[in-house]
């Protein structure tokens, strides 16, 4: 008899978790982001069919999270109590003395739906279908978890999946590290069908490792920082002993943006200001740009005019104004209005912004000067 199964494969969810540029109402928006799609990938699975969720680490952001966090994070899962979600302790929450899997909070409003992987036994997830768990005892193992939780394992009629966490050795900053995950190791297991797919968190973009088709990160559901490439997904998987479908589906509500610009003009400015007014929904965008060329002292009052405009709906703005020359040619000293000694000392401050060791500073002051005679008229 033929064994099939489709599940939904996800990973770091990091409930919890804080970034320090957020302030007041936007970090509160952005922690009860990461709880409401819970209930997004519960309904997903359930709209999609699908036998069971898979949590692969980091679950939490840390073994130290808010007792409320727990209590919402589980009622969340507790919403589609048809679909089982299957959580493995990851690196921010292993299974140490201090392990949030094993706190009074959690055993005592832990749904029925809800199970902690926090074993090497392997787990039956459906009829046929074992899952072969791979969870973090602490912060820094010292060996390829995925790997020595394969260790043993026999010929099989059915259907194994095996839940890791961790980078493995091509994607490692460190090609010695002692828990890097062996890649050539596990495509064995599978060329010989001991294993079936194999389930990855960690990397928070979603990315397919090797060339099996059976070896894939899900990326973290909602994005957490600049770097990610291809965050906010995940991965709808139907398998079988011989093939495997995986598609991903894109489930955050926010978004994190970098860019670069480069202005010589007006109509730089004008794009900037552009893109900025197109970002829907700006309560749950972070953006962080930088801003080069050279620019007159109006314009540069314009751009910071035009920055602070769409800073205050945006979760977060910012902007680094490092590789940005301001000048001040003869009509941004006319569109001043300051004569005498004020004139002159204007006009030596655009020297002086032009290059040198005290180039910067003679920049900060010119715009620091326009915006406070703005500031009095």
């Amino acid at each position: 008899m033929s064994v099939m199964v489709r599940f939904l494969h996800t990973a770091d969810w990091q409930i919890g978790m804080t970034r320090y540029y957020l302030e007041g109402e936007a970090q509160s928006r952005f922690s009860q982001a990461r709880i409401d799609v819970i209930r997004r990938i519960g309904s997903l699975a359930a709209e999609e069919r699908c036998r069971f969720v898979l949590v692969c680490g980091d679950v939490f952001e840390s073994n130290q999270v808010e007792r409320d966090i727990v209590i919402r994070a589980l009622e969340a899962m507790a919403e589609t109590p048809q679909i089982p979600f299957y959580l493995l302790p990851g690196n921010h929450d292993p299974l140490d003395a201090s392990t949030v899997y094993r706190s009074p909070t959690f055993n005592d409003k832990r749904p029925p739906n809800v199970v902690v992987l926090n074993g090497l036994a392997p787990v039956e997830a459906a009829p046929g279908v074992e899952l072969i768990a791979a969870p973090w005892p602490s912060k820094d193992p010292r060996a390829d978890l995925t790997n020595r939780a394969c260790d043993g394992l026999g010929a099989t009629d059915g259907i194994r999946i095996v839940v890791g966490h961790g980078q493995v050795d091509r994607f490692a900053h460190s090609h010695h590290h002692p828990a890097r995950v062996e890649l050539e190791v596990l495509e064995g297991k599978l060329e010989a069908g001991l294993i079936h797919y194999v389930a990855l968190g960690d990397r928070h973009s979603k990315t397919e490792a090797g060339s099996t088709g059976r070896v894939w990160y899900s990326g973290a559901p909602e994005p957490t920082n600049f770097r990610e490439t291809d965050p906010g997904h995940v991965l709808v998987v139907s398998l079988g002993r011989d093939w495997v479908d995986v598609e991903g589906r894109l489930v955050a509500a926010w978004r994190f943006l970098s860019r670069e610009w480069e202005v010589v003009d007006d109509s730089d400015l004008d794009s900037i200001d552009e893109w900025l007014s197109g970002m829907r929904p700006k309560e749950r965008t972070v953006i962080r740009t930088s801003v080069a060329g050279r620019v007159t002292l109006q314009q540069r009052a314009r751009l910071s005019d035009l920055i602070a405009d769409h800073r205050d709906p945006m979760a977060f703005l910012g902007v680094d104004y490092q590789a940005l020359v301001t000048s001040a040619d003869a009509a941004d000293i006319e569109a001043l209005g300051v004569s005498g000694f004020a004139r002159k000392a204007v006009q030596d401050l655009g020297e002086l912004a032009d290059e040198g060791d005290n180039a910067q500073v003679a920049r900060d002051a010119l715009v620091l000067l326009q915006r406070l005679i703005g500031e009095n008229r």
